[in-house]
């Protein structure tokens, strides 16, 4: 995958980032998103918004020597199926932010973002938001005795030097 765009490469290693973060997390082989992952996620979201708002708010460049340039993009981590629905879910919806600009027209931009790709990236953000307030926080832990464990486990984070 490409971008012109180098402010969306900012973009999508950092959810790329928080995706394998909460796909590797302590609460992945569980129901529950204990309280340490929930802050996590919370700040990673919150990274998502000051990095957006950095991006927008940043001054127009000038950019005639270099833009068009072409970016290569990392691999996207591959999401397993994981016991916890809910960070399969945030997992899920950080995928389809990042799809979205990685595909957009702000793609074809040197800098910044369109107004539409903005918005559609916050409603990512503000979704997943809602979603560990709403739902997350109030709803889980679940007792699933008869169906547990559904997964397997998604194993240990990034090792070694």
């Amino acid at each position: 995958m490409q971008t012109y765009n180098h402010d969306i490469v900012g973009i999508f290693n950092r959810m790329n980032r928080f995706i394998r973060e909460a796909m590797k997390s302590q609460s992945s082989g569980v129901s529950q998103v204990n309280a340490f992952d929930q802050e996590r996620l919370k700040s990673y979201l919150s990274a998502i918004r000051y990095y957006h708002d950095h991006v927008q708010g940043a001054p127009d460049l000038d950019l005639p020597e270099t833009s068009p340039r072409l970016y290569e993009l990392r691999l996207n981590p591959e999401v397993p199926d994981m016991e916890n629905e809910s960070l399969a879910d945030i997992c899920r919806l950080l995928e389809l932010g990042r799809d979205e600009l990685i595909n957009s027209q702000s793609a074809r931009l040197g800098a910044k973002l369109i107004n539409f790709d903005s918005i559609r990236l916050l409603q990512i953000v503000d979704k997943c938001e809602r979603f560990m307030a709403d739902y997350v926080a109030k709803a889980t832990p679940l007792d699933l005795p008869e169906s547990s464990p559904r997964a397997p486990m998604t194993g240990p984070g990034q090792q070694g030097i």
